[in-house]
């Protein structure tokens, strides 16, 4: 199967890392042994509240409310706080500057929610403080501050959590475990889709970012695919613009990713009317297929050429527990990490690869 083993997946992604994040990663403490605060509500607060997720991740915070305390929430710009304070995510919130946040007593974890372009300014500051960050992705426009940035994380011993919104996804924790497992082989193909019809008021801000489309949904994708296939040989991004009259917004995307025995595909577009319904992830092996279909809510047929576990030779739908919130199960990661009570998922070698991946479909690396 094309599932890298962890000592090689680690030995590939660690050759986009600077030689001094690559020995900072591969001797950091486990993360039981670098936190270890059990059974404590975790102190957070938000920086930013522009990003499209910021949110839906405070509903989330909020919700959890017995892993954590939403000490506060910071928004710089007067006009985007005035929109956002009286919506039903920030209203009951304590507004403060992002010094006064960073110096609370015992926080611990910061949501990074900025635009794209100060995500990772934030996300330094954060880290120089101290503070475990969720950054929310893509993690910003440049390799080398996003280097810097995990280098610091590295070197403080900080969890760093990207907001690639399937990880936790029903769906794709069975594709992951079914392809861990050897169920279908060896992997040959994957395809994915992850597109939306964008409204005309929006199309300029996404324009900012030559990668467009890719760069805003088809890193969700690239994010999975990384997890099944590893570092790919070689990306190549087909960017279209279907509007070039009207503006710069590259809108319907492809990026092939080739690996030594297997082809990957992520589509994204934002013209696609009712796109959201026919996202969709699909991975053949040798011995079978998977299709998730759409994606949210989850719907999942498994294809085998022999019996495998519970399931039988042939195609079936595959019935999943029903998801009680997007970032629920990241956000429930992220707390037993920092707690000492489980490790965390995603690896900073992980992260960078992604990064680089998405960079690269998006013609920006």
């Amino acid at each position: 199967m094309n599932r890298l083993s962890r000592r090689d997946f680690v030995a590939n992604s660690i050759a986009s890392v600077t030689p001094m994040v690559a020995s900072s990663l591969l001797m950091m403490p486990s993360i039981q042994s670098a936190f270890g605060q059990t059974n404590t509500r975790i102190r957070v607060g938000q920086i930013g509240t522009k990003h499209g997720h910021a949110s839906g991740k405070l509903e989330a915070l909020k919700k959890l409310h017995e892993h954590f305390e939403v000490v506060g929430v910071v928004e710089e710009d007067p006009a985007q706080k005035d929109r956002v304070q009286l919506t039903a995510p920030y209203a009951d919130c304590t507004w403060m500057t992002a010094d006064q946040l960073l110096n609370q007593p015992g926080l611990q974890l910061i949501f990074v929610e900025t635009d794209i372009d100060q995500l990772l300014d934030v996300a330094e500051k954060c880290l120089t403080a101290g503070m475990h960050i969720h950054l929310d992705k893509p993690a910003g426009a440049s390799m080398d501050r996003f280097r810097r940035v995990a280098r610091i994380a590295a070197e403080k011993n900080r969890l760093i959590q990207l907001g690639y919104m399937f990880r936790s996804n029903p769906a794709f924790r069975f594709l992951f475990d079914a392809v861990k497992k050897g169920w279908l082989g060896e992997i040959f193909e994957v395809d994915g889709v992850m597109s939306k019809k964008l409204p005309p008021g929006e199309r300029l801000e996404v324009a900012r970012y030559r990668g467009g489309s890719m760069f805003e949904l088809g890193c969700h994708l690239i994010d999975a695919v990384v997890t099944l296939l590893g570092k790919p040989q070689s990306i190549s991004p087909f960017n279209h613009k279907t509007f070039p009259e009207l503006d710069d917004l590259n809108d319907n995307c492809l990026a092939v990713f080739q690996y030594a025995n297997a082809t990957a595909t992520v589509r994204s577009s934002m013209v696609e009317i009712d796109g959201n319904r026919r996202r969709q992830f699909i991975v053949c092996g040798t011995q079978g297929t998977i299709e998730i279909e759409p994606l949210e809510p989850h719907k999942l047929m498994l294809t085998l050429d022999r019996p495998r576990g519970e399931f039988r030779k042939g195609t079936q739908s595959v019935t999943l527990p029903k998801m009680t919130g997007r970032y629920d199960g990241d956000l429930l990661n992220l707390a037993s990490a920092i707690r000492g009570e489980a490790e965390y998922e995603y690896s900073l070698t992980h992260e960078l690869l992604v990064q680089e991946c998405v960079l690269k479909a998006s013609e920006m690396f």
